[in-house]
């Protein structure tokens, strides 16, 4: 059975502007599929990445963005088991095609989401908290003794980990672009926060560590930020690489890292940490667990209609937005 449904397309790589709703037929899910209608989305820098087509494969045109949602199970395809019609689902990942009131998604990238934890807050949080999750806890490893630079402090990903490396007993300190985001940084457990809009980071983060640096800098801002990020780190140090808000970073000759202190780059992708089922079940477990015992307290999300999703875009490019962001059918 076909459906028509609502959904944000576009035909054309560009800015926000290439982004309309239109009807869209929709069948029956496939073999290994389930149906899902929305009841939140996800907006995430990744869906501004397959808008520009600057993100790994170019998405096939016309195109449907969006990675994460939650919803309820309104139809199941064949070879499916452990979802019924009527479970609430969450998602990370898959095919894009989340910006739509229904989406067919493949089963194995859907998660059975606890009662008590709103819709809204999930879908704002998964992506993010699955993001912060193997960031804080699998891609170095940290504790009490250690002190990081946490780039995006107050953003959707940095108020998360910034939580859960306090709950780890790591020193955490944060950059943010004004003294709103300070406050709202702080209050997430940074136990530091530099403005970058007003001083040198670089600079505050020696002062602060005594010279020292750190053990591990976290940036998913990338052009306006790498170069100054490895001066950051102490011998043997990681830099984690996770974003590009600002643009690409340009490519590093690995004798600078030799050079700097020995020093450890990463570019992990959560495509990669939540490809075995197993471990993205597990993740999913930690982040779930966190929220439902006030462990780990999500920001309230910023909430847009669906039909104003190329507005969202805009605001988040801008970096008008704080936390996260989340779409309404």
């Amino acid at each position: 059975m076909i459906q028509s449904v609502d959904a944000i397309r576009f035909s054309e790589y560009g800015g926000p502007d290439v982004l309309s709703l239109r009807k869209i037929d929709l069948p029956a899910p496939g073999k290994g599929e389930i149906q899902i209608r929305h009841a939140a989305i996800g907006l995430n820098f990744i869906d501004i990445y397959h808008r520009k087509g600057v993100f790994g494969p170019k998405l096939p045109l016309p195109a449907t963005p969006g990675v994460e949602g939650v919803g309820e199970v309104v139809a199941v395809g064949a070879d499916v088991s452990g979802f019924a019609v009527g479970d609430r689902v969450a998602y990370v990942g898959g095919p894009p095609g989340g910006y739509a009131t229904h989406r067919n998604l493949p089963a194995h990238r859907a998660l059975h989401v606890p009662a008590g934890l709103a819709s809204g807050t999930v879908a704002a949080s998964i992506f993010k908290g699955l993001t912060a999750e193997y960031l804080t806890h699998r891609c170095v490893s940290l504790g009490p003794d250690d002190t990081v630079l946490l780039h995006a402090a107050a953003g959707g990903v940095g108020s998360l980990a910034s939580q859960w490396l306090k709950a780890l007993g790591v020193t955490v300190i944060g950059t943010v672009s004004t003294e709103e985001k300070a406050s709202s940084a702080l209050a997430h457990g940074c136990d530091h926060v530099i403005i970058y809009s007003r001083d040198d980071f670089r600079e505050e983060v020696m002062r602060i560590t005594g010279g020292k640096g750190v053990r591990a800098v976290y940036d998913s801002v990338g052009a306006d930020t790498f170069a100054r990020s490895l001066d950051c780190l102490q011998p043997r140090g990681t830099l984690v690489s996770f974003g590009e808000s600002s643009g690409p970073v340009e490519p590093v000759a690995i004798s600078t890292l030799g050079s700097k202190g020995s020093l450890y780059l990463t570019r992990p992708s959560i495509a990669h940490y939540t490809a075995v089922r197993t471990e993205y079940e597990a993740a999913a477990q930690r982040l779930f667990s966190a929220m439902q015992e006030k462990r780990l307290m999500a920001v309230e999300p910023l909430t847009y209609p669906l039909a104003e999703a190329a507005q969202a875009h805009a605001d988040l490019e801008a970096r008008k937005t704080a936390g996260s962001v989340i779409l309404l059918p």
